[in-house]
């Protein structure tokens, strides 16, 4: 799989050292176009494929002249803060919330960003130009460097310093945080430890076993919320392999899901004046909150790097996706659990409201998702039966085509990964949102 978010495939079979290596070589001559600095960062998530892929992309890039520097395990927005820090290009091999026999290899800015959509297209269009490609037999190991530095601890002390800390201290919470045996365990501990949290860690150790699906969904998390009512702790929260994403549990032990995270982030953060971006698939619980205190929201098309881009074009104070991804751009313009994490418990201390308060005073919306195998015709004849049909609702075609409506709006989109047309509706009610894509889905009749 090949797109904005870089490439991703199963270790073994489409992803293998050789693709590695052609995907370095591909990113060093991209870098070399761009007039980028021969130095470039690479950090993994922790599945046992990473060294392995590592030793590949190295080889790939050191035959193009980069040299590399090895951050080990760390997770995504540590990684990009690194990026920033140095300023250097990095890499992040990471199949994100995919079991473990995927992995990825994603490239970030030396301005701790992702790529745009163009600048990835580079990327793609370099990489299969070298198809025909194969390495050397000389072993790559001695290409890796040791970077000299800690990402993991930067990036625990960068979000902490951002937060009142005294005050989050003085609360005395405790939280439960399951880190899947991702990235997040070690940085998690640094943070919370920090801000003076009583944590009690599941799955804790980076090794890459995941000890279920690893996508922070409610199916997958109900150990963790069985601990939360357990323990009578304040919070349960969920990172993905990466750390880049974060589901909550309340005090109740209630999932309250991925998209109350950039909600309840945006609730803390924005004022009068200020500006937030959300892709066109995300609640409109951000556009309410937004309203209630005169800051405005702009939308994107779906993808992180699009979000970020639209963040940095019009200096945004926060953005992010409704998977649980909240982008700080006082970090990085990548998405980033620990800061969430910060916000939330930091929107906790000064509100002295539990969370289970601070969710039941969101704006009440029923999400709905579904999928077909896409129709045959093209997508553009699909956009003119749709228009018909929503005639007189706004409508944006950035990314596929969104409706909004008085009571709820409709995002029909085609996949970018899969033959599939994807429809995702939100109203007041499960049978509001069930009745926009019943109409979406019978203009189309599929």
């Amino acid at each position: 799989m090949l797109g904005v978010s870089g490439l991703r495939g199963i270790v073994g079979q489409s992803l293998t050292e050789e693709v590695a290596w052609r995907y370095g070589r591909a990113i060093g001559r991209t870098l070399l176009e761009w007039g980028a600095s021969r130095r470039l960062l690479i950090g993994r998530d922790s599945r046992p494929s990473g060294p392995q892929l590592a030793t590949g992309l190295a080889r790939g890039l050191a035959d193009e002249g980069i040299e590399v520097l090895d951050l080990e395990i760390a997770s995504t927005p540590a990684v990009g803060l690194a990026a920033k820090r140095q300023n250097s290009y990095a890499i992040v091999l990471t199949a994100s919330h995919n079991p473990t026999p995927w992995n990825g290899v994603k490239l970030i800015r030396s301005d701790g960003s992702a790529p745009t959509a163009g600048q990835a297209s580079q990327v793609v269009e370099a990489f299969k130009a070298l198809s025909d490609e194969k390495p050397s037999g000389d072993s790559g190991h001695s290409v890796l460097k040791q970077a000299g530095i800690d990402a993991a601890s930067d990036h625990a002390s960068a979000v902490a310093g951002l937060l009142n800390e005294q005050m989050i201290q003085s609360r005395r919470f405790t939280v439960v945080v399951d880190s899947v045996c991702g990235a997040g365990g070690p940085e998690v501990r640094q943070l919370l430890g920090r801000l003076g949290v009583k944590l009690i860690h599941l799955h804790s150790e980076p090794t890459g076993r995941f000890p279920h699906e690893p996508e922070p969904l409610e199916q997958n998390l109900t150990e963790l919320a069985d601990a939360v009512r357990e323990t009578g702790a304040d919070a349960g929260f969920a990172q993905d392999p990466d750390a880049d994403r974060l589901a909550i549990v309340d005090n109740a032990g209630r999932y309250i899901g991925e998209e109350c995270t950039l909600a309840l982030c945006a609730r803390h953060r924005l004022r009068e004046g200020d500006l937030a971006v959300a892709n066109l698939s995300t609640s409109r619980m951000i556009d309410d909150l937004a309203a209630r205190v005169g800051a405005r929201v702009l939308r994107s098309a779906v993808g992180e790097a699009n979000v970020a881009e639209v963040m940095r074009e019009n200096n945004a104070t926060i953005g992010g996706e409704g998977n649980g991804g909240v982008i700080d751009p006082r970090l990085s313009h990548i998405r980033d659990s620990l800061g969430s994490m910060g916000l939330i418990l930091e929107l906790m201390a000064t509100t002295g409201k539990t969370l289970a308060e601070l969710r039941d005073a969101l704006p009440l919306y029923t999400m709905q998702k579904e999928k077909v195998p896409r129709p045959d015709e093209p997508f553009e004849a699909m956009v003119e039966k749709l228009l018909e049909t929503f005639a007189g609702s706004r409508v944006d075609q950035t990314d596929g085509v969104r409706f909004d409506l008085d009571g709820g709006w409709i995002h029909v989109r085609p996949s970018n990964t899969e033959p599939i047309l994807r429809f995702i509706a939100e109203a007041p009610s499960r049978e509001a949102a069930s009745a926009l894509t019943a109409r979406a889905r019978q203009a189309l009749r599929c």
